[in-house]
């Protein structure tokens, strides 16, 4: 035990003065745990591990190196579980746990768009026909369709219509992204749609100031810029995406262009260097303030008052609370003559979001983030020894330095990107380095002219110069988009690859000395694995609506149209990029009565589409499974499984095994947490527990 300790604690010597930013690694880690139970921890114990943790941190003060870091790893570990329980219980709310088909009035809090690209808006203060106000949920989330007689709602206007509402839905197939807990950290308790129209109870009263003044000014940029170029520069000003198409938004993924959309730490660190740039320019061109103020330190906090405002403009997203955090430490070292840019600064935002909302550690916009900024900041510190031993000329300085840092952020971001959103642009570094140069030189320096330029009405101009860049960022991500092989599908991860491959990146970027290469290893075993993950032979979505059984030339689905979200969920998991009438050209003709058939290897699965369908089949025997669109009781030893029983199982899997098929429903995967909904229970859904092993049969 002694040569293990001491040759650890040589290890942790060597890394004195660098293990600072591990700190967030440990508290990520608590939290992930937390999300990864099947059960919810009670609050007494969540706040024991808050007072433990907390009270741990201070371990490498009352104890020797190894044993104080290895006690504060360990406490900021159970610090993250306390924390991410303690905030899935601050933010519970009543949940719909039913269809509700009435009237719905509530107040507008956010306005953007759907998938289907129909205008959608969240309600607060939300009244529901004859329900009660303790069991009507805080904020309902609505698409309107049909012809309404209005643009966008009005901010903090209430309104009235009358539409579908129901419970949000969990994950399409076990394992994967779960909606419902997403929303209930959003503190949406339904979600639905309306065709009808708008009616406008109360006009906007007094609150909500930011969210007006964001879409004031997006409505503004999109008067004086029409078309997609100012739905462009809405977003980038203002963070209000929804005045984006569909087809451009996809354009833009296509190309690895959609992270100019964001506000992030490009579009952060661009406006607080330009406005830096220009105070320190102004005051430097000033006799009086040139020689008798502190130039340098005026122009960062003027800087980190513009970044300010533009974190408030922006909606406050994860990466936009990253880029503000990172600006703000680098201002405030700029004040206090410390070192700007460090992996320090960008640990200490890492544990600022995880404090303050510690469920964003599993949304893309934090992992794509912290894993560009962490890459960069590692990758240019060990450039700036190499530029300080072998000089490259001046001019080729800022070429070197785009290319590098397109390069590192497109590597970084890409396993994220492939794992969350299944595809790779093969061509994001070239759409990157013509793009992002005209978004540093025109687009956002025109962006700081214009809103300086709005109260005296001469804000057109800037906009026109900016909608100029804009429209070529636009043509570029059209073009590229338009090559053949612009993207290649990917299929889904298994459960720990993501992890892996964090894990490689942070040893490699993190860790101090030639140690820092075991980072490989992880990352490698990481590739193996996705490589060889099984995708479910056989899928079905939680309410009966689809069935989906994997062949050798992709997932047969059992019809051509609905359950459109759930089928392309599906299609992308599987990483063969078809489309879901493509998909049920696979699967054999159904029969007159909406019944489709599958035989997988011995074993018949039937989907039975629509009440007439379920009332024509009566009998089933032991070799069949049988999914009904809606709810049904048949006799024979099949396994049944309708409406009723999959609202309590969730989405079910069926993986391909030796001796048969183990079935793997979302229920249990999800297992009895805060945000579950229905919890599971094999006993009314009438169903084996996880596990079940369905023989195959001879054909």
């Amino acid at each position: 035990m002694a040569p293990v300790l001491t040759r650890l604690e040589h290890m942790l010597l060597g890394q004195r003065g660098h293990l600072f930013p591990w700190a967030p690694v440990a508290l990520a880690c608590g939290i992930g745990f937390y999300f990864s139970l099947r059960f919810e921890p009670p609050l007494w114990a969540l706040w024991g591990l808050v007072v433990l943790g907390l009270g741990g941190v201070t371990g490498p003060r009352v104890a020797g190196a190894v044993w104080g870091v290895l006690i504060a790893g360990l406490a900021l570990v159970l610090l993250g579980i306390g924390l991410a329980g303690l905030r899935a219980h601050s933010v519970a709310g009543p949940v719909l746990d039913f269809r509700y088909y009435g009237s719905i009035e509530g107040r507008v809090v956010g306005v953007d768009r759907s998938a289907s690209d129909a205008v959608r808006v969240t309600l607060d203060r939300v009244v529901l026909e004859r329900m009660d106000p303790r069991d009507t949920p805080q904020r309902v989330r609505i698409s309107l369709h049909g012809q309404q007689g209005f643009a966008e709602p009005s901010p903090g206007a209430v309104i009235l219509t009358t539409g579908h509402l129901s419970q949000p839905g969990g994950a399409v197939e076990p394992g994967g992204f779960d909606f419902r807990r997403h929303a209930w950290f959003l503190r949406l308790g339904a979600v639905g749609y309306t065709r009808n129209p708008v009616v406008l109870l109360e006009p906007p009263g007094n609150g909500l100031s930011v969210f007006k003044a964001r879409m004031w000014l997006s409505a503004r940029v999109q008067t004086a810029l029409p078309g997609d170029s100012g739905a462009f520069a809405a977003a980038v000003m203002s963070g209000d995406r929804s005045g984006m198409g569909q087809d451009t938004l996809q354009a833009l993924r296509d190309t690895n262009l959609a992270h100019l959309l964001a506000i992030s730490g490009l579009h952060m660190g661009l406006l607080a260097g330009f406005v830096f740039a220009a105070l320190r320019l102004a005051l430097l061109i000033i006799p009086a303030t040139r020689h008798r103020w502190p130039v340098k330190k005026i122009a960062a906090a003027g800087a980190l008052l513009a970044a300010f405002g533009y974190l408030l403009l922006s909606g406050g997203n994860v990466a936009t609370e990253r880029a503000f955090i990172m600006a703000a430490t680098a201002l405030c070292a700029l004040m206090l003559d410390r070192r700007a840019i460090s992996l320090r600064a960008v640990a200490m935002a890492a544990l600022i979001v995880l404090v303050w909302q510690p469920e964003a550690l599993l949304g893309p916009g934090f992992q794509m983030s912290f894993a560009a900024t962490t890459a960069l900041v590692a990758v240019f510190e060990q450039l700036t020894h190499v530029q300080r031993e072998h000089p490259l000329p001046r001019w080729a300085i800022p070429v070197f330095s785009l290319f590098v840092s397109s390069a590192v952020a497109g590597f970084a971001t890409a396993p994220v990107g492939m794992a969350h959103f299944n595809q790779i642009a093969h061509y994001g570094l070239i759409a990157n380095l013509v793009s992002v140069p005209v978004m540093g030189i025109l687009v956002v320096p025109m962006a700081v002219v214009a809103a300086l330029a709005m109260p005296f009405g001469l804000d057109w101009i800037p906009l026109w110069v900016m909608g100029l860049g804009l429209d070529w960022i636009l043509f570029v991500a059209d073009q590229v988009a338009a090559w053949e092989g612009a993207t290649r599908a990917i299929k889904a991860p298994q459960a720990g690859v993501l992890a892996l491959l964090a894990l490689g990146g942070l040893i490699l970027c993190l860790w101090r000395g030639a140690g820092r290469l075991v980072g490989i290893g992880p990352l490698l075993l990481a590739t193996l694995l996705w490589a060889q993950t099984q995708r479910p032979a056989l899928l079905i979505a939680n309410t009966g609506g689809l069935v989906g059984v994997l062949t050798e030339h992709g997932r047969a689905l059992s019809k051509a149209r609905g359950a459109g979200f759930v089928a392309e969920i599906w299609l992308e998991n599987d990483g063969h990029g078809m489309s879901q009438e493509e998909a049920a050209a696979l699967w054999p003709e159904p029969d007159a009565a909406r019944t489709a058939r599958y035989t997988l290897s011995g074993t018949e699965v039937v989907h039975l589409q629509g009440k007439r369908a379920i009332r024509a089949w009566t009998e089933c025997d032991a070799g069949q499974i049988i999914v009904a669109s809606s709810e049904a009781a048949l006799e024979g030893d099949c396994v049944l499984l309708d409406p009723a029983r999959l609202r309590h199982t969730g989405a079910i899997a069926l993986f391909a095994e030796d001796r048969g098929y183990r079935m793997v429903q979302a229920a249990h995967r999800t297992g009895l947490r805060l945000w579950a909904g229905v919890y599971p229970n094999k006993h009314s859904a009438g169903l084996p527990e996880q596990g079940l092993l369905i023989a195959r049969r001879a054909p």
